[in-house]
Parts: C-alpha cells; sequence; structure tokens
C-alpha cells in the first residue's frame, strides 16, 4: 500500500474517532441533512439536469430541464407533465424504505439527555418514515406530502393523503384527476418551495423552524451530523457551519469543511454511520 493511501486511510481514522469523542460527550443532536442522504435508500440524486433527465427520460424529450419543471408556473401551464413528476416522486417516497442509517441516527439521538433533531432540505418525509417525530424535524424547504393552491387563495396548507397520483412513467404525465383547491377550484401543488417562488406557503415550515430554535436553547454541548448536504445548493452546509464548531460532515464527494467548524468525512451515508456507530459500541 502507497505511504499516500496510509495517510489517507490515518486521516479518516482520526476524523471517525473525533465523530464519536464529540457524540459521547454530546447532550442535543442535530441532524442535518440534503438529497445526499436518500441515495443509499435508492432513491434519486437530481444533480443537474443529467441526473433529472435520466430519471425521467420524457422532460429530455420535452425540453425541460429542472428549474423549469420544479417551478409553479409549472402547474398553470402544464399541470399534468408537472403533476407526472411530482406525483412519481410522491408516489416513490410513499413506498421507499429508509436505509439503516436512519435508525443508526435514531438510536444516537435517543441516547442524549435532550434528544435529536433534524433540520432537512428534503421534501421526502423520509425522516417521519423513519419514525422521528414530526415535532423534531424542520422541512426548510416545504414536504411533498402537503398540498397548497397555486394562486394561493388563501392559506391553507392540507394533508396529500387522500391524492393517489396516476402516472404513465413513460411520458412522465399525470393520467387521473389532479389535486385541486377545495376553495376555489383552481389545481393545487406540492407545499414546496420551487425555484421563483412567491406563492409558496412558508407557515408550516415556520413553525417548524420555531420549535427548532426553541429545542436549540435547551442543548448545552450540541453536536451536528450534516450527512449528504452539497454545495450547489448549500442552505445546508451553511446552517450546519453557524452551529458548529463540532459539525460532523458526512458526504461521498464534497466533505470539505473549515477545521474551526468541524470535521469532514468522505464516504456515503450508510458507510460513514455504521463506521461512527461501530466506535460508539466499543
Amino acid at each position: 500500500m502507497a505511504i499516500l493511501d496510509i495517510e489517507v486511510i490515518s486521516m479518516q481514522e482520526e476524523r471517525l474517532q473525533q465523530a464519536v469523542a464529540w457524540l459521547r460527550e454530546a447532550d442535543g443532536l442535530l441532524i442535518t441533512a440534503g438529497a445526499g442522504m436518500g441515495v443509499d435508500s435508492g432513491l434519486p440524486d437530481f444533480r443537474g439536469n443529467e441526473g433529472l433527465w435520466r430519471a425521467y427520460p420524457a422532460l429530455a424529450e420535452a425540453g425541460c430541464d429542472f428549474q423549469s419543471i420544479a417551478n409553479p408556473r409549472a402547474f398553470m401551464d402544464k399541470p399534468e407533465l408537472a403533476w407526472g413528476f411530482y406525483g412519481h416522486r410522491l408516489k416513490l417516497y410513499r413506498e421507499v424504505e429508509p436505509h439503516p442509517g436512519f435508525a443508526i441516527l435514531r438510536r444516537w439521538g435517543d441516547r442524549l439527555r435532550q434528544g435529536a433533531f433534524v433540520f432537512t432540505s428534503n421534501v421526502d418525509g423520509q425522516f417521519q418514515r423513519a419514525g422521528f417525530a414530526e415535532s423534531r424535524i424542520e422541512e426548510c424547504h416545504g414536504s411533498i406530502h402537503y398540498l397548497q393552491c397555486t394562486e394561493p387563495c388563501f392559506s391553507l396548507i392540507e394533508s396529500a393523503t387522500d391524492f393517489v397520483p396516476s402516472i404513465d412513467e413513460r411520458e412522465c404525465r399525470c393520467i387521473g384527476p389532479l389535486p385541486r383547491c377545495k376553495r376555489c377550484g383552481a389545481i393545487s401543488r406540492p407545499n414546496i418551495l420551487m425555484f421563483w417562488d412567491s406563492a409558496w406557503l412558508s407557515s408550516r415550515a415556520d413553525a417548524q423552524a420555531a420549535r427548532l430554535a426553541g429545542w436549540l436553547r435547551t442543548v448545552e454541548r450540541l453536536v451536528v451530523v450534516e450527512v449528504g448536504a452539497g454545495t450547489a445548493l448549500p442552505t445546508v452546509r451553511r446552517f450546519s457551519e453557524r452551529h458548529g464548531p463540532r459539525v460532523i460532515r458526512i458526504n461521498a464527494r464534497e466533505a470539505q469543511i473549515d477545521p474551526a467548524r468541524g470535521v469532514g468525512i468522505e464516504g456515503r451515508a450508510v458507510e460513514i454511520l455504521t463506521a461512527i456507530d461501530s466506535g460508539l459500541d466499543v
């Protein structure tokens, strides 16, 4: 084995040991998560248009890029296509099983006096499916499992539970009835913050943020475990760093972090969470 390889392994081991030490000393766990958190569950990670078009080739054929489909205007101009994309994702997120890394994070939080709180830019609801309490999650970009009026005619945010989309996957189109606002009859859209979105109703996310802020005030020895948050949309990474200096950044490609803020550990979610968990059990 080359000297450089040995040095890299040694540095990785030191960072894993530092993560273990911080977790042992903490009284509260802040979990921050981006799209990379769901990859080990088999969820697609849209990194630019290539990732989108690989998962949804019909959008490539239609010349529809991510910014134009993840846009409130799409629900007015081409609602069947917009709900083909979001409806397919809604079905996928309802069916997928969260990977074992979620259970590891839950177990860590259960050991701590102040427990754990989740801050995520993901809209998939996977933390709830994995058993995290709804009251301990902030979804800063909203959730696909909730609906709002496209107008919006009023401020109601309602559950999408009763909407069961029927999707032509080849055409990426919703071929069944579209969800509609119960007040004005306009087409409903996911309660998700999209591109150029002045109509997003943020009251649900705002209430979540207030609960997180209150929880943070109860924590004396905070450790942050960030998983799968990239630099393309740095919301999660910036949030993590604001709550340093004990940030454990887990990322397959972009694990770099200022040493004054934390440690970066390169690897996929399940791989690194399992390695840290093994150290905690020693």
